[in-house]
């Protein structure tokens, strides 16, 4: 639960908020499409779905919604360096073009979202964060044997 952000405000401005986790410690067990798909099974009527979270969960609503025509939109948390573009860190095809997310967006329509160059953008730098992690851990651990 303590990783659900801004549920409230969300209440408030949405006539329905549902919460899933994997694990079923706070909401419903499972994925979010699964929430969607039961939604969409049960032919409720949904105007419009927001999905904010990680670039596979975004791609996966984003697959499903659009088999059904609902209008997705979707936050992508792309590196962003410096927000104003100039660097690309932050480049995504959406549709027929080349976005800056800190400057154009953050927010896509997720139907034209070029998930997959994402993702392999996105893990150009896996192997570094891998890398600086484990020497966050290090040091944590020298840091932590001096002091006890």
């Amino acid at each position: 639960k303590e990783l659900v952000i801004l549920e409230d405000e969300m209440k408030n401005v949405s006539d329905n908020v549902l919460i899933a986790t994997n694990d079923g410690s706070y909401g419903k067990k499972g994925l979010v499409t699964d929430i969607l798909q039961e939604l969409i099974n049960n032919k409720e009527k949904i105007d419009l779905v927001v999905a904010v979270g990680p670039v596979v969960m975004m791609k996966a609503v984003s697959d499903l919604t659009k088999k059904y025509n609902i209008k997705t939109i979707v936050s992508l948390n792309a590196i962003m360096i410096d927000a104003t573009g100039m660097c690309g860190g932050c480049r995504v095809k959406v549709g027929d073009e080349t976005k800056f997310s800190c400057v154009d967006g953050p927010d896509f329509d997720g139907h034209l979202v070029d998930f997959e160059g994402l993702m392999t953008r996105l893990s150009a730098y896996k192997d570094k964060e891998q890398e600086s992690l484990e020497y966050c851990r290090l040091n944590k651990k020298i840091e932590e044997s001096k002091n006890g």
